[in-house]
C-alpha cells in the first residue's frame, strides 16, 4: 500500500532539453526540480498559438491544472466535440492551488490536479465532490496498481468515497553505472553512503530530498520507525524527531565528504554519469532517460539503470484530476467526465508521457515499443506501491537548519 504522507511543497519551473528516439521526441528536465520537467515540455506543445474555436460557447469547464498537462490540439478537440469552452489556470505547487481552492475555489474551478496526499485534505474540508469510475470509461485501462479498488490514496479513508482519478506518476531514485556499481549494492540507500564510492556519487542540491532519503536510512538503523510518532500517525519520512533530524546531520555531513558534487541542474548530472566521474547519483529519472537516449543515437553504450525502491523504502509521487464541490450532479458533471475520460485515454495519455517526460498511470504497454516502455518504467509500475510520497517538512526551520549545518560542515 503506498505510504501516504500529511503535507507536500512547492515546485518551481524551468525549461528543458530535448532528445530523440525511434521517431519520438522526449522531454528532459534542466532545472531541479520534476515540476520543471513538466511545466517545460509543455512549452513545446504551446509554442503554436492556441486559437480557439470561433463559436460562442454556451457553458464553460474550468481547470486549476499543472501547465504541463495542457494539450492544445485535445483541448480544442474537447471543446468542439462538447461545445464549451475550456478555461485553465494554472499553478507551480500543490500549496498555492491549495490556497486558490480555500478562498472560493470550489465555485471557480470544475476540475483541479494534486498529488500525494492533497486530495484527501481537498475532500476533508469539503472542496473536492465524490467521483463515479463507471461514468469514466477509460478508468478500466489503469495499471493494476492505479486501479479503483487498489489506489487507496484517492479513496476517503474515513467514508471510503473515491475522491479522483490517478493521472501521472514518478520516483526519485538512484541512477547508477551498473559497470560500475553492483546492482545489488543499490538495493539499499547504504549506497549512496557508501566510501566504496568516494567522490564518485552525486546528489540534487534540493534539502527536502537530501534530508527524507537520508530519514529513510536513519530510522532504518535506529529501529524507530514503528515507535510513536511525533505527530501520532504512521511513519513519514517527512515528520522527524529531534533525534532522528540530528541522526539525518550527521549522515549528511559525513555523505558530504563522499560526494563529487551537489548537481544544480540536469544537465550537468547527465555529463558527469556519462563521462564517468559519477557512478551512481540520486535523481527523478529524467537523466536516466537521456541517458538511454543518447546511447539509442549513438553514443558509447554504458549500462545505466535506475533504481526506485530501495529496503529502506523511496520517495514518489502520483499526480490526479479531481471534480470540486461546486460541481453538481448533471450537465456540468458530465462535462468534466468526459474531460477526464479524454484525458485518460491511452493515446492522450500517450502524447502526456513523450511531452511531459513521465510515467502515466494507464496501461500504453500494448501501444508501445520496447524502447517506449524500458524509458517510461512502464514493466516497473508495481514499484511504486512501497514509497513514500513527496511532502513538505512537518518542520521547515528545523530541516532548514540542517541543511544549514550540512553546507557549512
Amino acid at each position: 500500500m503506498i505510504q501516504v504522507a500529511t503535507d507536500h511543497y512547492c515546485l518551481n519551473t524551468g525549461n528543458m532539453t530535448t532528445k530523440t528516439t525511434k521517431g519520438n521526441s522526449y522531454m528532459f528536465e534542466t532545472k531541479l526540480t520534476r515540476r520543471s520537467i513538466l511545466v517545460a515540455g509543455a512549452a513545446t506543445a504551446l509554442a503554436a498559438p492556441f486559437v480557439r474555436p470561433s463559436w460562442a460557447a454556451p457553458d464553460t469547464v474550468r481547470a486549476l491544472m499543472w501547465e504541463a498537462y495542457l494539450l492544445p490540439d485535445q483541448i480544442t478537440a474537447f471543446e468542439e466535440s462538447n461545445k464549451v469552452k475550456f478555461v485553465p489556470s494554472f499553478f507551480d505547487g500543490n500549496s498555492e492551488a491549495y490556497n486558490k481552492l480555500r478562498v472560493g475555489g470550489s465555485k471557480e474551478f470544475d476540475l483541479v490536479q494534486a498529488d500525494g496526499f492533497w486530495p484527501q485534505l481537498y475532500f476533508r474540508e469539503g472542496l473536492l465532490r465524490e467521483v463515479d469510475y463507471s461514468k469514466v470509461p477509460n478508468s478500466s485501462g489503469y495499471l493494476p496498481e492505479f486501479g479503483a479498488e487498489v489506489f487507496k490514496v484517492l479513496s476517503d479513508p474515513q467514508s471510503g468515497k473515491k475522491i479522483g482519478f490517478p493521472f501521472c506518476w514518478g520516483a526519485y531514485g538512484i541512477t547508477y553505472d551498473a559497470g560500475k556499481v553492483q546492482p545489488e549494492r543499490t538495493e539499499t540507500l547504504e549506497c549512496m553512503f557508501s566510501s566504496d564510492y568516494s567522490g564518485m556519487l552525486s546528489t540534487s542540491a534540493r534539502f527536502e530530498e537530501n534530508i527524507a532519503l537520508a530519514a529513510l536510512l536513519v530510522t532504518e538503523r535506529l529501529g524507530s520507525r514503528d515507535k510513536p510518532r511525533p505527530d501520532g500517525k504512521p511513519f513519514n519520512p517527512y515528520v522527524l524527531s529531534d533525534e532522528e533530524l540530528a541522526e539525518v546531520e550527521k549522515l549528511l555531513i559525513q555523505q558530504k565528504s563522499l560526494l563529487l558534487t551537489r548537481y544544480q541542474d540536469n544537465p550537468t548530472l547527465f555529463q558527469l554519469l556519462q563521462s564517468g566521474a559519477v557512478v551512481a547519483a540520486t535523481e527523478f529519472a529524467q537523466v536516466f532517460r537521456q541517458l538511454l537516449t543518447a546511447e539509442a543515437q549513438g553514443a558509447a553504450p554504458v549500462d545505466f539503470r535506475h533504481a526506485l525502491k530501495m529496503k529502506e523504502g523511496g520517495l514518489g509521487w502520483v499526480d490526479t484530476w479531481l471534480v470540486t464541490s461546486g460541481v453538481q450532479d448533471g450537465k456540468k458533471f458530465d462535462l468534466c467526465n468526459s474531460f477526464i475520460d479524454l484525458m485518460i485515454s491511452p493515446t492522450v495519455m500517450k502524447k502526456i508521457g513523450e511531452v511531459a517526460g513521465c510515467s502515466t498511470t494507464v496501461d500504453l504497454r500494448s501501444i508501445s515499443n520496447e524502447t517506449e516502455r524500458k524509458l517510461f518504467l512502464m514493466d516497473r509500475s508495481n514499484e511504486i506501491a512501497d514509497l513514500f510520497m513527496f511532502d513538505q517538512p512537518s518542520s521547515p526551520e528545523k530541516w532548514e537548519r540542517v541543511w544549514s549545518n550540512v553546507q557549512a560542515a
